[in-house]
């Protein structure tokens, strides 16, 4: 494991969540609920960029170019268009869920088994946060769609991610 590669991707994830958070509060400015939940949380995931920046200079790492995450353009790619508004929410926001439990996944694998004992507490915690997040945008989902309607989307957004990455090749210098 790179802890470099590791690190600018980490840089450059939580860039893209505070991002897409801040493109949801524009999307959907009239969803009060939406506007209160995110907007604490473009707040956190730029803390997290700030804070993996801070670990990179620790190291003497420099931020490089920009990657395509191939896992977050396959996921984009199978949101559903039409229907309402308030579908297209749901299917903005499971999308995001799902990469959000995907990082705290990450975060907990990496906390158990990176040997830097101060990566290792970071982690923990930004696991911790991550999980926080995915249940925000889920909550989302549920506060302007039926519930039932978003656990069947959720179902369906699994299996379709399961194909993905079964397609994907696995790389040590990714986070997704």
């Amino acid at each position: 494991m790179n802890i470099a590669d590791i690190l600018i991707d980490h840089a450059f994830c939580e860039q893209k969540a505070a991002t897409k958070c801040i493109t949801l509060i524009v999307k959907y400015p009239d969803c009060e609920f939406l506007v209160d939940t995110l907007s604490p949380v473009v707040t956190e995931e730029w803390g997290h960029f700030q804070a993996v920046l801070k670990e990179m200079k620790k190291r003497n790492i420099l931020l490089t170019n920009k990657r395509k995450d191939e896992y977050v353009i396959q996921l984009d790619k199978c949101k559903r268009g039409g229907g309402s508004r308030y579908d297209q929410l749901m299917e903005d926001t499971l999308v995001f869920a799902l990469i959000e439990a995907r990082s705290a996944e990450r975060f907990k694998l990496l906390s158990e088994h990176i040997s830097d004992q101060s990566l290792s507490k970071f982690y923990y915690e930004l696991m911790i946060a991550e999980a926080l997040h995915y249940r925000n945008f889920i909550e989302i989902a549920e506060k302007y769609n039926p519930k039932e309607k978003v656990r069947i989307r959720w179902e369906e957004l699994l299996v379709q991610e399961a194909e993905i990455m079964k397609n994907l090749d696995v790389r040590e210098d990714r986070f997704h």
